[in-house]
């Protein structure tokens, strides 16, 4: 069973499929837990209940039906870790920063590093943050940004630039820049043309400007990072995975982290003895000093008996999730205008 909007954060409904089969058997209106508990009532032959993460939901099961075992969908479980990841790794930003080539030291992060000179010597002699704001006249979010960076380093954020017809270059423009920075932008230019690019000089000076040809910005973001950590190894590219390897050897918390993420996607694959190795991850989790991913243990202890059965056997949302996307298909093909009836096989 999963739920689904009707119209976006006013309407929702509940959808119920067979687990086995993956047919549509119910839609019913809202998400209410009184409305699934009457249905379940009316259904007193249900072994197996697969279902994500509303509290809801299992509290209904529990009193329609205490028998069926209650499962949890192991895609949410593991997006549950995503989202703490991420988090852990946004948290050491400047433990990654040291595995990035060096900058040059420009004029922004110069400015960067004197202001968070500035301010950590402020907060040093006992001054306030809105004081530290007033006086250096930077926002006080700013300031409360700087003051939460253990290093200037930590500041460095990675620009976000979409393929540019100069990318198929860039190692040609950057040996030319290391062999001559002052040569003049029209001889790389009319080089690159020849090569075969199609890009005006406003392109590549921009192009240069921003830096892109230069080893001097951050390899990664923490969604990349992240996105690193979550493959699996066998699935990453030659160059992917020397970064992964090196952002996991950033720090000793990145190396944890990454431990347990390689140990929790063994458990993704359903098997006896999981529960058993979901008990002993849970507490090498809360041993890690990884304070965001040591909350993502809660929802599994609470939920234990749940969680134990989507990692043991081989129920899971993805029937009911192809379902959803279906029926609302059909809601799109009638402009929204198909009630519950509509709705059904």
């Amino acid at each position: 069973m999963d739920d689904f909007t009707l119209r976006r954060r006013h309407r929702y409904a509940t959808i119920i499929t067979d687990a086995e089969t993956g047919r549509r058997i119910a839609v019913l209106p809202g998400r209410e837990m009184a409305t699934l508990e009457s249905w379940l009532r009316t259904h007193p032959g249900v072994e197996v209940v697969c279902r994500d993460g509303p509290a809801s939901h299992a509290e209904a099961i529990r009193r329609a039906l205490p028998a069926p075992v209650q499962v949890s969908d192991r895609w949410h479980l593991r997006r549950n870790l995503c989202g703490k990841v991420l988090l852990e790794v946004r948290a050491h930003t400047g433990c990654r920063a040291t595995i990035n080539p060096p900058r040059p030291g420009g004029v922004r992060e110069q400015t960067t590093r004197e202001r968070w000179n500035k301010i950590h010597d402020l907060l040093g002699q006992g001054t306030g943050l809105p004081d530290c704001a007033r006086r250096l006249n930077p926002a006080l979010n700013t300031v409360k940004r700087y003051a939460r960076m253990p290093e200037p380093q930590a500041l460095r954020i990675t620009p976000h630039y979409r393929p540019g017809l100069v990318d198929p270059y860039r190692d040609h423009q950057r040996e030319r820049r290391k062999a001559n920075p002052a040569e003049p932008v029209t001889h790389p230019l009319q080089e690159t043309r020849e090569s075969g690019c199609t890009g005006s000089t406003n392109l590549l000076v921009r192009y240069l400007n921003q830096g892109r040809a230069e080893d001097d910005r951050p390899v990664t973001t923490a969604h990349q990072a992240t996105r690193l950590l979550l493959t699996h190894p066998e699935k990453l590219r030659r160059k992917d995975a020397t970064l992964l390897q090196q952002t996991a050897a950033a720090c000793p918390e990145m190396t944890a982290l990454a431990e347990l993420v390689r140990g929790f996607a063994t458990l993704l694959r359903p098997a006896e003895g999981n529960d058993i190795q979901l008990t002993q991850w849970i507490a090498s989790a809360r041993a890690a000093g990884l304070p965001h991913l040591r909350s993502s243990t809660n929802s599994p202890e609470i939920d234990r008996p749940a969680a134990n059965a989507g990692l043991t056997l081989p129920f899971h949302n993805g029937r009911t999730e192809n379902v959803n996307t279906r029926t609302k298909r059909i809601m799109r093909q009638i402009h929204s205008r198909a009630g519950s009836d509509l709705l059904l096989p």
